[in-house]
């Protein structure tokens, strides 16, 4: 098996959202960083519950010089206290080709979206 197997695909979701949404706002995340949001269940919450709930979200940028995949970072979730909403602080998002977010939810399995930037 393959690591790109292990994904599932947006036309295997059922009535939850699975697939993170990323939204860039340049210049207004913290010290005039770039804003990311990656969000899962923007349309359709997800549920939060102890036994159906998003464990962790991570975030990659893939760069244009080089094509270096950098992992710009990852959040846990505790079920029933957080929702999977983060917002992520970038420099210079313009660096990247691409911004590509994994959500693993604990009963569904990994999820994954890129988006060129």
């Amino acid at each position: 098996m393959r690591v790109g197997e292990l994904f599932k695909a947006p036309q295997d979701e059922g009535k939850e959202k699975h697939v993170p949404v990323i939204e860039v706002s340049e210049g207004k995340g913290e010290r005039g960083a770039d804003a990311v949001r990656v969000v899962v269940g923007k349309e359709v919450q997800h549920p939060n519950t102890i036994e159906h709930h998003i464990v962790w979200v991570q975030l990659f940028g893939v760069k244009k010089d080089s094509g270096q995949v950098v992992d710009l970072g990852r959040c846990d979730f505790g079920p029933t206290l957080a929702q999977p909403d983060v917002l992520y602080h970038v420099q210079n998002v313009d660096q990247f080709s691409s911004l590509c977010a994994v959500e693993y939810c604990n009963v569904h399995g990994l999820w994954d979206y890129c988006v060129e930037v």
